[in-house]
């Protein structure tokens, strides 16, 4: 099998497509664990749970899986790629990159954390703090592209990325084929779309996002990706300015709706994790799962839910010393 990807309008990426990209990919990324949980452990009688736990993803989260895929699908140049992020996905590619000899450059906003920011530095990447949001890591990375014939590996809104993060949901299918629906945060939306895609409308979808980054709920809402606010808690890794262009189609398509969180029970889902399961997740890692435990999202009787837990990046010491 050729390890170029076919192109195709991106809102015809198929199930087949992201097998495709997970053959290719299989070789450098993990596959991580769930665990089934009683659902009365959090007070959701009758409703088993399942976690998926990429937060034990090389680099701490599923972006590695949209970042190989970039890398290995895509022709790139000397000069090596750059990537803009809050964090993980500066983590990610950088971290791919060192694994098949690439040089990267990766731009960040303050408002990264130390944990990511130190990640990026660990796997030998040119770091770059830019601005106090991803959109202004995002520009100075496109100027930097620009000037050195760099590849841009798009954090969420780009065909291979979708496809290299739809490979969780492929993973995902084969560790827990009985699920009804599964929970996503949202930030850009590459995971979403990548999951979305996978199933296809063979399982519900729900994005979760935090109420003060609201992308997935105001583009539909609009009918298209419009600005929302980007802030919060999870600011380092669910706050762009708006969903991706080519996400939002998919979404439309094959997600069937978002709920929203507050910061609080982002938080509140972090302890618990951490309380009941000793999983330390980043509040962008938790958010899916504060809105079962918030009720958020209110699960039928009997309905089967999975949650991904994606993002360990964070200060494990510091995290328990806090709780």
């Amino acid at each position: 099998m050729s390890n170029r990807i076919e192109e195709a309008a991106v809102t015809g990426i198929t199930p087949q497509e992201i097998a495709q990209c997970e053959t290719l990919v299989r070789p450098h990324i993990r596959r991580t664990p769930v665990v089934a949980l009683a659902g009365d452990e959090f007070g959701l009688a009758g409703n088993p749970l399942t976690l998926k736990l990429e937060l034990l993803q090389h680099a701490g989260s599923f972006k590695t899986r949209g970042a190989f895929a970039n890398l290995l699908a895509r022709d790139v140049p000397k000069a090596g790629v750059v990537a803009a992020s809050g964090g993980n996905h500066g983590a990610a590619t950088a971290y791919a990159a060192m694994k098949l000899g690439t040089p990267a450059r990766i731009f960040v906003p303050t408002v990264s954390s130390p944990a990511k920011v130190q990640r990026i530095r660990d796997y030998g990447a040119d770091l770059v703090i830019e601005g106090d949001r991803y959109a202004d890591a995002l520009a100075a990375s496109e100027v930097w592209a620009r000037q050195s014939g760099a590849m841009a590996v798009p954090a969420f809104d780009q065909r291979e990325t979708i496809m290299g993060q739809g490979t969780l949901g492929l993973e995902l299918g084969q560790q827990a084929p009985d699920i009804d629906t599964v929970l996503v945060s949202v930030g850009g939306g590459g995971l979403i779309a990548g999951i979305a895609a996978w199933y296809a409308g063979r399982i519900k979808v729900i994005g979760v996002e935090p109420s003060a980054a609201p992308t997935l709920t105001h583009a539909l809402a609009a009918g298209h990706p419009v600005d929302a606010e980007a802030g919060g808690i999870a600011a380092d890794s669910l706050a762009p300015q708006r969903i991706g262009a080519q996400v939002y189609p998919i979404a439309a398509r094959h997600v069937q709706g978002a709920v929203l969180v507050s910061d609080d029970a982002i938080a509140g889902a972090q302890e618990t994790l951490w309380r009941a399961l000793r999983i330390v997740a980043e509040p962008g890692g938790a958010a899916a799962f504060s809105a079962l435990l918030s009720g958020a999202y209110k699960p039928a009787p009997g309905e089967r839910v999975a949650v991904v837990i994606s993002g360990g990046n964070t200060t494990a010491v510091d995290f328990a010393r806090t709780r």
